[in-house]
């Protein structure tokens, strides 16, 4: 089962996604990201501007798309719609508000909660899910501000 980290109380989600990713990319980390269309449209275009004169390597692979294999090789960040798979990635990052029917084939999940009241009964819901099937859950959090 796959190690699962709640974020909570995010104040910018999709900030901390993108301060999220450029750790992981930079400890070589192949990672999945879901959410809503939107929602990845939105961090997509974030992850091009989000650091001056620095680019986080990324892709987004909407349903039923697949990129050249030399491409899916060399990008360690994908973009993807729920159920889609991202082949040698070994870490989800979930920005939507469903438990990811494939969280099993990750050895990490990560899920990041801001704090409306919507995103944090979803965040509960998953929590529970998770619990539910038996996997390990861990908090972190977060004061930002």
């Amino acid at each position: 089962m796959p190690e699962v980290a709640f974020h909570t109380g995010v104040s910018d989600k999709l900030g901390y996604a993108c301060r999220l990713l450029r750790k992981a990319w930079r400890q070589r980390q192949r990672v999945a990201v879901t959410g809503a269309p939107a929602t990845l449209a939105r961090l997509d275009a974030q992850l091009w501007v989000f650091e001056p004169q620095e680019f986080i390597p990324h892709l987004r692979l909407a349903r039923g798309a697949a990129p050249a294999e030399r491409v899916a090789q060399r990008t360690p960040i994908w973009l993807v719609d729920a159920g889609t798979p991202a082949p040698g990635c070994k870490v989800l990052v979930n920005l939507g508000p469903d438990w990811p029917g494939d969280a099993a084939a990750f050895d990490r999940v990560v899920e990041l909660v801001d704090a409306s009241d919507d995103d944090r009964q979803a965040g509960r819901r998953r929590w529970n899910a998770y619990k539910a099937a038996g996997w390990d859950v861990v908090h972190h959090p977060q004061r930002e501000g």
